[in-house]
């Protein structure tokens, strides 16, 4: 069984992200998807509804897992037998930084490969940050996200941090 591990904050998962595991899915039999915990990162939302949009965004699809993580992304990948870490790839400066990072973990976890998959362009500008700055300022976050993602209230998520 081919799995692969798609890590990130998913702060909150976009459409971006959805693509990314949809195409992962064509190659992959199971993606788990991490949720990494970094106790420096503040995060607007909070862990388990992160969780409940990502569960919403892939109702009853069996071959996808969520998960939180904290430590070494590949010590991750081999503690669920993960021989492939997914990510996705917006433009040149992602791929720099990506390529950083898989470098890293190839060193440290030889035989797990990083696997890339180019956002199409109407994508290519979403990010979790972006999405996280146009909800502070009450614009219309809905064009970048899932259906899942919904927000009644900034009282809901409080101060942008």
């Amino acid at each position: 069984m081919k799995i692969a591990l798609f890590p990130g904050t998913f702060d909150p998962i976009t459409n971006g992200h959805i693509e990314v595991i949809s195409k992962g899915l064509e190659i992959f039999d199971k993606i788990v998807i991490a949720i990494g915990k970094n106790s420096k990162k503040q995060h607007l939302f909070d862990i388990e509804l992160r969780k409940k949009w990502i569960r919403d965004s892939f109702p009853n699809n069996n071959a996808i897992e969520i998960e939180e993580y904290s430590g070494l992304t590949v010590d991750f990948c081999n503690t669920i037998g993960a021989k492939f870490i997914l990510r996705g790839l917006r433009n040149a400066t992602d791929f720099e930084y990506e390529q950083s990072i898989a470098h890293a973990n190839k060193e440290l976890g030889p035989q797990i490969d990083t696997v890339f998959i180019l956002a199409t362009p109407s994508y290519s500008s979403i990010s979790s940050s972006i999405v996280r700055e146009v909800i502070a300022a009450g614009g219309d976050y809905t064009r970048f996200v899932p259906s899942s993602v919904r927000i009644d209230s900034l009282k809901e998520v409080g101060p942008l941090k």
